[in-house]
C-alpha cells in the first residue's frame, strides 16, 4: 500500500491511459455514436414501462405489466433505496457506453497485479491484454452488459483475497469486501457463481501449501477473516439478493410444482433442464480457438468476400456480382460443436505464449491456483462433451443446475491466462530465476507451440473435414458444389489464423531470444510485448466489433418504430393485452415496448407463464388467451403486421360461478384443457386450501378496473351476495397487498397464474397495492452496512496515520 501512495502520479498516468485506450478502441462514441447491442435493445422494450412510470411518478413501480402478464422488474435495472454501492459504480463508469466496462477492465487487473507486487509497467501491460481478449470484447459488442459488469470486478475480489493470504488482514479484507460488494451489485449470479468457484480453488491450493508448509494457523486465521467481509458485501447489496431469490421461486429457476411436461412425461428436476444447460457446449477441439482465432472457422456469421470459394461458386449459380458479394457477407463459417456463436474466445497467441513460458518460470502457489482454475473452468466448459464432471456438478454442486450457457466459464480462463502470463514475464525479466531456466523455458514454449502450429498447417486435411452438422442443409438448398467450396473457405481460414499464430509466437519468442541475449533493454522488450499483444488481440476484437457496430444514439434510445398495428391498438385506452405472432413471443420484446404484452425477453421468465405457452398458448389455446385478457393479436400477413381484435377476452375482472378444487399443479395444468374461464375458477388445494363451491351471478352484478398504475390496480364491484372474483392479473404474492374499502384482504391463485378473491356482498373498492417488503426493509439494512463499512474504513486510515506518527 505504501508503494502504491508513493507512486500515485504513475498510477494517474496510468489511468489517464486507460481512458485514451477505451475510448480509442471504441473511438465512434466521441462522434455522439452509440454501440447496438441487440440485448440491451430488448432490454430497452422490456424497461421502457418502468422507466416512464418513474419520470412520471418519481417513484420506482418494482412491478411492469409490459411482459408475461406481469413481473417484477428486480431483475430490469430497479433502483432501490439507499444502494450507494450502485451510486459509486456509476460515478466508475464515467465514460460513454461501451468504453466504461472496457476502462472497468483495465482499472481492475491494474489493482490486481499491483496486489501480486508487480510493477506498474507489467502491470499496465497485463490489464490491457485482459481487457482486450475477444470475449470480453464480443459480450459489450452484443450487449451482455451485466456479465462484463460482473467480469469487471473479478480481479478486485481476487486481488483482496490474495492481500488476505499474505496476511494483509484487515487492508485486504477490504478491499475484498469492496469488489465483492461491487461484483454482486453488477446482478449477473452466473459470473458470480463461476468467481466463487475459482475463490474456492484459491483456498483449496492455499490450505495445500499451508499444510505442507506447516503454517495451517495463519491459513485458517486468513481464511475465517472472510465471513465478515462477506457478510457485510451481502448486506451491501441485500435488497437485490433477497429479491432475486424471492422471485427466483417463481421464474423458470424455480420450482412451480409442475412435474410433467406437455407430452406427458416427467419433468426431471426442479431446475433447468439438462439438455438446456448445456446446449452451449464448447467443443474438446475447440479450445485451441482460444490459441488461433478461427480454428473452427470463427463465427456463425463470417464475411468472406470476393476472394472466398462460396463468393465464385455463387457466380457460377448465376447470381450477379453484387447479389453473390452480399451473399458471402454471411456465412456460416463455424463448424463447432456450439448451436450459435458471435466469435470464438480468443485469448492470443502472444498471451498464450507468455502463459506456457510462465508454466516452466514460474513456481509456488499463485501458479497452481491460477492453473487449476484454467483447467477446471475448461472441462466444465466442454459441458456434454465431459458429461461425466458436467452431471456431476449438475447432480451434487448446489446452483450449478440453475444456470445455462455452460461455455461462458471460460471467463475463468481469459482471467487467468493473462495473469500468469504477465507474472511469468515478470519473472523473465527479474533476477528471480537463472539464465538457464529462462532459456530452457523459452525453448520449449517455443517448441510446444511452434511445432502444435506446424503440426495442424502440415497435416490440417488428415486431421480435419472441415464439415459442420448443418452442411447437409445447404447440401439440400445449393448443392454439392457449394458445400464443397464452404469446406474450402473454411480451410483457409485455418491456414491463415494457424500461420498467424505461428508469427506471433515467432515475433514474442523472438523478442524473448534477442533480451536474454543482451541485444535489446528491458523497456524496449517490454514495448516489443505490448506492442505484439495489443496488435495480435485487437486485431481479431475488430473482427466482430467495429465502426460498422455503431449508430446514431436516438437508434439505442428508441430501437424499435411503432407499425400501423401499434399505432392502431395504441388507440384503445383501456387496460388490456397483446398476443404478437409476428415473432417468438417469448424471445422478442418488441410487443412489450409498445403495450402489454403476454410476451417478453427475459432469461428468467416467470415460471407458470413459460409452462402455459408450452402447454397451450403455442398451440393457440384460445380460452388460456381470454383468460390472460387478450384483446389484441398482431399477425403477419404479406410481409404486413396486421391487428385482430379478440371479442372473447374476459376483461381486467370478472365473476365466476364455480370453485373446483384439485390436488396439484399438475392437476390444475390439465384441467385447463377444458377449463370454461368465464365461469370456473380451478384452484390447487395442496396450496390454498378451500373447498368446492358454486355462486349465485345475478346479472346486476358487475366489477370494473376504474383506476390503473403499473403497481396499483383499483377496481370497485357490486354484488347482491357473496362472490368469487377472477383478475386476469399475474399472481404473484410476495409485495401485492390488497384491501377492500381500505381493509386488509387475502386473495390466492386460481386458474394456475391468476389472481382471485372471495368478496363480501354489496358495493366495495378493491385496491392492488404493490408494496414489497423486500425493499422497504432491504434498504434499511442497506444503509446501516455501507455506514458500517464507511466506519471500518476511516477506522483503518486513522490507525494507520497515528502509528505513522508514532
Amino acid at each position: 500500500m505504501k508503494s502504491i501512495l508513493k507512486n500515485s502520479w504513475k498510477h494517474l498516468v496510468v489511468l489517464v491511459l486507460f481512458v485514451i485506450a477505451s475510448l480509442a478502441f471504441f473511438y465512434p462514441v466521441l462522434k455522439g455514436k452509440t454501440i447496438y447491442q441487440s440485448d440491451i435493445v430488448q432490454y430497452t422494450g422490456m424497461a421502457k414501462s418502468q422507466n416512464e412510470f418513474r419520470a412520471t411518478e418519481g417513484e420506482e413501480p418494482y412491478w411492469t405489466n409490459s411482459a408475461f402478464g406481469g413481473m417484477p422488474t428486480y431483475q430490469l435495472g430497479a433502483n432501490y433505496p439507499y444502494n450507494f454501492i450502485k451510486e459509486i459504480d456509476r460515478t466508475l463508469r464515467f465514460l460513454p457506453r461501451p468504453a466504461d466496462y472496457l476502462f472497468l477492465y483495465f482499472v481492475g487487473m491494474y489493482i490486481l497485479f499491483l496486489c501480486l507486487r508487480v510493477n506498474y509497467k507489467l502491470a499496465f501491460l497485463g490489464a490491457l491484454a485482459f481487457g482486450f481478449s475477444t470475449y470480453l470484447i464480443i459480450i459489450l459488442g452484443v450487449g451482455h452488459n451485466a456479465k462484463a459488469h460482473a467480469i469487471a470486478y473479478f480481479p478486485i475480489v481476487i486481488g483482496g483475497m490474495l492481500l488476505v493470504y499474505r496476511q494483509k488482514l484487515f487492508w485486504g479484507n477490504v478491499l475484498f469486501c469492496i469488489g465483492l460488494a461491487f461484483e454482486l451489485m453488477s446482478n449477473h449470479f452466473q459470473m458470480t457463481y463461476y468467481l466463487m468457484l475459482l475463490c474456492l480453488v484459491i483456498v483449496t491450493v492455499n490450505g495445500v501449501h499451508a499444510y505442507k508448509s506447516k503454517t495451517l494457523k495463519p491459513y485458517l486465521k486468513a481464511s475465517l477473516s472472510f465471513i465478515p467481509a462477506i457478510i457485510l458485501a451481502v448486506l451491501l447489496n441485500i435488497t437485490n439478493l433477497l429479491a432475486t431469490q424471492e422471485y427466483a421461486e417463481f421464474s423458470t429457476r424455480g420450482d412451480t410444482g409442475l412435474t410433467i411436461n406437455p407430452d406427458a412425461t416427467e419433468k426431471l428436476n426442479s431446475g433447468l433442464d439438462y439438455e438446456y444447460i448445456t446446449e452451449y457446449s464448447y467443443g474438446i477441439l475447440e479450445t485451441f480457438n482460444l490459441f488461433i482465432p478461427r480454428f473452427m472457422g470463427g463465427s456463425s456469421s463470417e464475411s468472406l468476400g470476393k476472394d472466398s470459394e462460396v463468393y465464385k461458386e455463387i457466380i457460377q449459380m448465376g447470381a450477379s456480382p453484387v447479389q453473390a458479394l452480399e451473399f458471402s457477407k454471411n456465412l456460416p463459417t463455424y463448424w463447432g460443436d456450439q448451436t450459435f456463436i458471435g466469435a470464438p474466445a480468443y485469448i492470443g497467441a502472444s498471451v498464450v505464449f507468455l502463459f506456457v513460458l510462465a508454466l516452466y518460470l514460474k513456481k509456488g502457489k499463485r501458479k497452481w491456483w491460477l492453473v487449476a482454475g484454467s483447467i477446471l473452468a475448461l472441462l466444465l466448459s466442454w459441458g456434454d462433451n465431459f458429461s461425466l464432471l458436467t452431471k456431476f456438478f449438475v447432480d451434487y454442486i448446489p446452483f450449478y443446475d440453475k444456470f445455462r450457457a455452460v461455455s461462458s466459464i471460460q471467463v475463468i480462463i481469459e482471467f487467468c491466462l493473462p495473469v500468469l502470463g504477465v507474472l511469468g514475464l515478470s519473472k523473465l525479466v527479474s533476477h528471480q530465476a537463472t539464465n538457464s531456466e529462462k532459456w530452457e523455458a523459452l525453448k520449449k514454449t517455443t517448441l510446444i507451440l511452434g511445432g502444435l502450429s506446424v503440426l495442424f498447417l502440415l497435416f490440417k486435411s488428415v486431421l480435419f473435414d472441415f464439415s459442420s452438422d448443418n452442411d447437409g442443409m445447404f447440401l439440400k438448398q445449393y448443392g454439392a458444389k457449394f458445400v464443397r467450396a464452404l469446406k474450402e473457405d473454411r480451410k483457409s481460414m485455418f491456414i491463415a489464423d494457424t500461420t498467424r499464430s505461428l508469427i506471433f509466437v515467432l515475433l514474442v519468442a523472438g523478442s524473448v531470444y534477442l533480451y536474454l541475449k543482451e541485444k535489446i533493454k528491458k523497456p524496449v522488450f517490454l514495448g516489443l510485448i505490448g506492442i505484439f499483444i495489443l496488435i495480435d488481440l485487437i486485431g481479431v476484437d475488430t473482427r466482430y466489433v467495429n465502426e460498422d457496430d455503431f449508430v446514431a444514439a436516438s437508434v439505442m434510445e428508441k430501437p424499435f418504430q411503432p407499425t400501423q398495428a401499434d399505432i392502431e391498438i395504441q388507440n384503445d385506452q383501456s387496460h388490456f393485452r397483446v398476443y404478437d405472432l409476428t415473432s417468438n413471443p417469448l424471445n422478442s420484446a418488441r410487443a412489450s415496448y409498445f403495450h402489454n404484452s403476454i410476451g417478453g425477453y427475459h432469461a428468467a421468465k416467470p415460471g407458470r407463464i413459460q409452462e402455459l405457452f408450452d402447454f397451450y398458448i403455442y398451440e393457440g389455446k384460445q380460452s388460456i388467451l381470454n383468460m390472460l385478457n387478450v384483446k389484441y393479436f398482431i399477425f403477419d400477413e404479406g410481409g404486413k403486421p396486421v391487428v385482430q381484435e379478440n371479442p372473447d377476452h374476459l376483461g381486467n375482472a370478472w365473476f365466476v360461478k364455480r370453485l373446483v378444487t384439485v390436488e396439484n399443479a399438475n392437476a390444475a395444468m390439465l384441467a385447463l384443457d377444458t377449463l370454461d374461464p368465464g365461469k370456473t375458477a380451478i384452484v390447487e388445494e395442496n396450496q390454498f386450501p378451500l373447498s368446492d363451491k358454486k355462486y349465485d351471478v345475478n346479472t346486476s352484478d358487475a366489477i370494473e378496473l376504474t383506476s390503473y398504475k403499473e403497481n396499483e390496480l383499483i377496481y370497485k364491484y357490486e354484488a347482491d351476495g357473496e362472490r368469487l372474483a377472477l383478475f386476469s392479473e399475474l399472481y404473484y404474492p410476495k409485495g401485492w397487498k390488497v384491501t377492500i374499502d381500505g381493509k386488509e384482504a387475502t386473495h390466492f391463485r386460481a386458474n394456475y397464474v391468476l389472481r382471485a378473491m372471495k368478496l363480501p356482498a354489496g358495493s366495495h373498492q378493491i385496491t392492488f397495492s404493490f408494496e414489497p417488503d423486500v425493499v422497504s426493509y432491504g434498504g434499511k439494512i442497506t444503509l446501516t452496512s455501507f455506514i458500517i463499512l464507511l466506519l471500518i474504513i476511516l477506522g483503518g486510515l486513522g490507525y494507520t496515520i497515528k502509528r505513522k506518527q508514532i
